[in-house]
Order: structure tokens, then sequence, then C-alpha cells
């Protein structure tokens, strides 16, 4: 007797059939196993982890007579840091290695830090602008050289950053119709402003605050530079500096000390913007917003709630984008739902916060810089 399944094969006995409806039954069995186990793992892979930082240890790891709003980790134990008075240096540890710039007669100060794997670089905020680059060894500082000069009444630069350890974009006020932009792509040896025929006009009176040196935030080759005064806006570019455009914020703006003091983003399309107004700082309405397109629109969170002014925020690292810190005069405030709500972690006052892991930050203040550790 010939035995004919719908795969079309035929089978001469029952011994036959039976052998392939076996085999076939074994593969199902297979192919079920394998499909519960990719459901289980993605069912894994998305499971909670969230958690909920209830306090915050402080610990001083230096003091001095001097206002510092820039600084960049290396690790747990090590901080480089740009201050006023011309103040820059180290802190290994508590062990600070310390040194004073003057320029001309007077003494720069300095509120934008960055660093890529062979140098550190410091620019002064005001008239003149200057950048040096300080290469090191490890911990230790072995040369500086001035690389970049810019002089002009209304200079004044606020921040910077690197894409990688050639590419990297500083930010100041507008001298002419436009924000100043300075790119190098040559590991930060040479700098070059970009015209205004590229980049989006400003509006009068708006133009950055050099609060905590997070007036821009980058990932991968984009990067968003953020403004205040009479108009709070961000500016965009997908190309490291290439093109660029420019999208509205529903944050208080219309006076001289309004506006957007922070920036920052976990990927490509989830950011948060934080500031306020200076003038006060209490004042919790239209001062914080989340975007989950990239910056093309963005939504106010805890809009009347706490906290009020903050002038750097920055997501947590490896928490899915979820949990938030923001630093200011007024203290420490720390959300674990993207923004929505906020705990106050400590009353102590900071500028600038920047994270080492998801458990230690360090961060600076006026006469002082901090190392944080996070606590559930």
């Amino acid at each position: 007797m010939l035995y004919l399944i719908s795969s079309g094969q035929r089978y001469h006995n029952l011994k036959e059939l039976f052998l392939y409806l076996s085999k076939i039954t074994a593969m199902r069995l297979c192919f079920v196993v394998i499909i519960s186990f990719i459901v289980y793992s993605c069912v894994d892979d998305k499971k909670d982890t969230s958690r909920s930082i209830s306090n915050v240890e402080i610990e001083i790891v230096h003091s001095d007579s001097v206002s510092i709003r820039a600084i960049q980790p290396v690790d747990a134990n090590g901080v480089w840091f740009a201050g006023s008075n011309g103040k820059i240096g180290f802190v290994d540890g508590k062990n600070p290695k310390l040194a004073t710039i003057q320029f001309a007669d007077s003494l720069l100060s300095f509120r934008a830090i960055a660093k890529t794997d062979k140098a550190v670089f410091i620019l002064s905020i005001s008239n003149p602008a200057v950048i040096y680059k300080i290469g090191f060894n490890e911990k230790e500082a072995t040369s500086m050289e001035e690389v970049y000069y810019e002089e002009g009444e209304k200079v004044f630069y606020d921040a910077m950053k690197f894409w990688n350890n050639l590419e990297g974009i500083a930010m100041g006020d507008p001298t002419n119709d436009c924000l100043s932009v300075i790119i190098t792509k040559d590991g930060g040896n040479s700098w070059e402003k970009v015209s205004c025929d590229v980049l989006p006009k400003v509006e009068k009176g708006e133009a950055a605050f050099a609060a905590s040196n997070s007036n821009i935030a980058i990932f991968e080759d984009k990067v968003w530079m953020v403004s205040g005064g009479m108009r709070a806006r961000v500016f965009f570019s997908p190309d490291k500096g290439k093109s660029w455009k420019v999208f509205n914020t529903p944050i208080v703006e219309g006076g001289a000390m309004t506006g957007i003091y922070s920036v920052d983003f976990y990927d490509d399309n989830t950011g948060i913007l934080f500031g306020g107004d200076w003038n006060n700082k209490e004042n919790n309405f239209s001062n914080k917003a989340l975007t989950t397109d990239g910056g093309k629109t963005w939504q106010l969170v805890s809009d009347g709630k706490e906290p009020g002014y903050r002038s750097s925020v920055k997501f947590v690292p490896n928490r899915n984008g979820q949990e938030i810190v923001a630093v200011g005069s007024l203290g420490i405030s720390y959300s674990n739902d993207q923004g929505k709500n906020w705990r106050e972690l400590s009353k102590e006052g900071f500028f600038a916060i920047e994270f080492v892991n998801d458990s230690v930050a360090f961060a600076s203040g006026n006469n002082k810089i901090a190392k944080l550790t996070f606590k559930e």
C-alpha cells in the first residue's frame, strides 16, 4: 500500500510513515522549545530593573576659594576640573594637582572642559576666549599649549564636548546673528568657527548660560545645543555640525535669566532639558521637559512640582533612560521615571554633575568638588 501525505512524499509502509512523522514531531517540538526560549529571553531582557535611590553620600574631595563649573571624571577616584581665578587641576583621590593660568595681566575664568584619550581641553568664558590643550600621561600633565584664540567684545563661550578622539565642538553666545560654534577635526590641535550662513539665526536677546558645561549633548554623530534668555530653543545637527535645525521648547523664556541651562540625551531619541529662572529658583513651572523623538518636540514633565531651577541634569548611565539626576544651588534631585516624579536627595548645592557609573558621580560647586555615591 502506498501512503501519501501533504508534503508530496510517498511511503510504502507504515514503518516509514511513522518514522517520518516522529521526525516531524521532534522538529516541531524543537521549534516550539526554541521559540519559547526566544520569547522568554525577550521577556527576561525587559524585566523590571527599576530601582529607587533613597539617599546620596557626599564626600568632599577638594576645597578651594574658586567657583568650579567644569569637571571631567576619568574614573571613580580621579577628576579634572577648571574654574575661576585661572585655577585648573586634577584631583586624584583627595590629592589635588593644581595650576593657575594667567593670560597677559589677567587670570582667565574657565567653565568648559572636555577630554580625549590623549588630552584635556579647557576653554575660558569671556574676551579673550582661549582653549588650552593639556597633554597627560595617565594622571600626570605633561604639556600645555594654546590651540585657539578669539577676541571680541561679545565673545563668551559656554560648553565643550568631543564626539571622539579627533572631533569636538564648543559653543557660546552670539557675536553676530548666530550662536558661536567652533569645531575641531584634528584632535583639538586647531579649531574653526562655523559660519552663520550654516547655523540657524538667533533672536534678539537669545544666548546661552555658562552654568555647568552642559549646554551641549552629543550622541553618535548628533549634537544638541540649548539657548536661554528671550528664547529657549534646541539647536540640532545630525552630522557633527555640517547642517542644523532649531526646535522650539516649552521651557520658560522671555527674561534675561530664563531658559534652558542644561541638556542631556540617553540615546538618539530620549533627551531631557532642565533650567528655569535663575532669579526665581523656587519656580517649578515650565522648567523641565522630555523628548522621545530626538528633540523635535518636547513635553513638560512634573510641571508645577519640585524641583525648581537646576543648572545641570544627567541621565544615570545604564538605567534604560529612566533614572535622571539634576543638581543646582538648591540641592540634588532624583527621578526614576523619566522626570515624572522627583525626590530630593540633598539640599547641598552644586553647579555641575558628571557620572562615572550608575552609582558614582562627581559634582562641583562654589569652592568644592565632591564625590557622590547614590544608594537605594
